[in-house]
């Protein structure tokens, strides 16, 4: 049965906790048996993500053994999309992006991250990448627990229209992500075997 909101705050943390630890491993075989490929697999769908030129691409730097969407972003913005990548400002606020071309130097962040120095411009998504744990056919993600994407995507949700696109290893699907009302839907989610719908009930 699917956690939902509804679920006193403890069950649902307890819920979270508990599906981050299967969904960790599960990300870490998948990328061990077949990270590079899917990586390369990912690239050759990008006509599928729908961006132009002139398209924000709001994609990351992968961390640990996230997918590795750097082969697809080189190729978005070889077509003339502006590629931004996230910047994790304190706790507890949304993201915010910079731009990113291929080649340039990184700064590291809080978390581990890894992103464009303070002098490059910022940039608004019309499109972005969301990394994650685990998926489900509902569209929704689970996360690291910090709600960083969460916070974001609302935010640019109020401000313009932006499609959230997950982006992960077909493993990584579940029956349910534990969710409340703060977790933000994907409109769409990308693995190595092509873009996933979610069902809409």
């Amino acid at each position: 049965m699917m956690t939902t909101y509804q679920s006193p705050p403890a069950v649902l943390s307890a819920a979270k906790a508990a599906a981050r630890a299967h969904a960790v491993e599960v990300r870490r075989q998948a990328c061990a048996d077949y990270g590079r490929l899917a990586a390369e697999k990912l690239a050759i769908q990008a006509d599928r993500l729908g961006g132009s030129c002139g398209t924000v691409i709001g994609g990351y730097w992968p961390m640990g053994d996230e997918i590795d969407p750097r082969p697809l972003l080189d190729i978005l913005a070889g077509r003339g999309c502006v590629v931004g990548l996230p910047v994790v400002v304190a706790r507890g606020q949304p993201l915010l992006f910079r731009q990113w071309g291929v080649g340039d130097v990184l700064e590291q962040g809080l978390h581990g991250t890894s992103h464009p120095a303070a002098t490059a411009a910022t940039v608004v998504p019309d499109l972005l990448l969301v990394p994650l744990l685990a998926f489900d056919m509902a569209g929704y993600r689970l996360g690291y627990g910090g709600g960083y994407y969460d916070r974001t995507l609302a935010g640019l949700r109020q401000r313009h229209h932006v499609t959230a696109i997950g982006v992960a290893f077909a493993a990584q699907r579940v029956q349910a992500v534990p969710r409340d009302h703060h977790d933000q839907r994907l409109d769409l989610v990308l693995t190595e075997h092509g873009m996933v719908k979610p069902e809409t009930s």
